[in-house]
């Protein structure tokens, strides 16, 4: 877009110069330089004096004239390619800065997602621990126990036989105390380990976000680079153009270029 506004830019310099303001400035200078012509034919020195003061004025006039539009109208081009790549530049920054933000938003869901994930697949994984859970396998010791607290009573000696059932009660309460530790110890292990596993699982999601946004970020730098690449070979090129039309201006001017148009016309 910065090139097409260069190209715009001169191709209206290049209007305006071929405009009717030069011709009509041309065409009075022609009159002046044929009336002093016929003065000097007709011996009247005096006016051909003074029409050739009047044309050295209008030249004088004319060629600093020409000088400041020229330097007028490239000073405006070269705004008006600074205006257009600061737009662009708005413009760049603008997407770029909606992509970024979209991209954020869009790794808060994914990041969100997987937590909301395991947070239920935790839940679910202590629920089927729990379901695994038997009964605990008492120990041969508390077994014989329970067989003479068994034989005791079929045999009516019932003071005996509270007595081994109070021990035989009192090893199995230990017992399941310590196969309760053991299992409890275990599903921490466990639930523990499963942690870990998601909590790499969303590491490693983080990961990948965090080298899709080191991309994104080269990805416009890149483009920038361009952008800014695209600019200075625009800008190259207007100063190539402006510095070759004031070499040709200043040529013309040193060859009175202008005046020899105007003597063609006269002849």
């Amino acid at each position: 877009w910065t090139q097409n506004r260069a190209e715009n830019l001169t191709k209206e310099r290049d209007a305006k110069m071929n405009g009717g303001e030069e011709s009509a400035v041309a065409d009075f200078l022609q009159i002046l330089e044929e009336h002093r012509k016929n003065c000097e034919r007709q011996g009247k020195y005096v006016e051909a004096e003074i029409a050739k003061n009047r044309l050295e004025e209008l030249k004088l006039h004319e060629e600093n004239r020409r000088k400041e539009a020229m330097r007028s109208r490239q000073i405006a081009e070269r705004l008006g390619v600074e205006e257009a790549h600061m737009l662009e530049f708005q413009q760049f920054n603008m997407v770029w800065d909606k992509k970024m933000e979209a991209y954020e938003v869009h790794a808060e869901t994914l990041v969100e997602a997987m937590k909301v994930r395991h947070t239920k697949d935790l839940k679910e994984f202590q629920r089927k621990l729990l379901q695994k859970q038997a009964r605990p396998k008492f120990s041969r010791e508390l077994l014989n126990l329970r067989n003479i607290q068994e034989h005791l009573a079929k045999a009516k000696d019932y003071t005996e036989a509270h007595k081994m059932k109070l021990k035989a009660d009192a090893l199995e309460a230990w017992e399941i105390e310590k196969w309760r530790n053991q299992k409890q110890q275990e599903m921490f292990q466990q639930e523990a380990k499963f942690k870990h596993s998601k909590q790499q699982e969303l590491i490693a999601l983080q990961k990948r976000i965090q080298t899709g946004r080191e991309e994104q970020k080269k990805r416009r730098q890149l483009d920038l680079e361009r952008l800014l690449q695209r600019y200075q070979n625009v800008k190259s090129e207007l100063e190539a153009q402006q510095n070759l039309e004031r070499m040709r201006a200043a040529k013309q001017l040193q060859s009175g270029a202008f005046m020899n148009l105007n003597r063609r016309k006269v002849k």
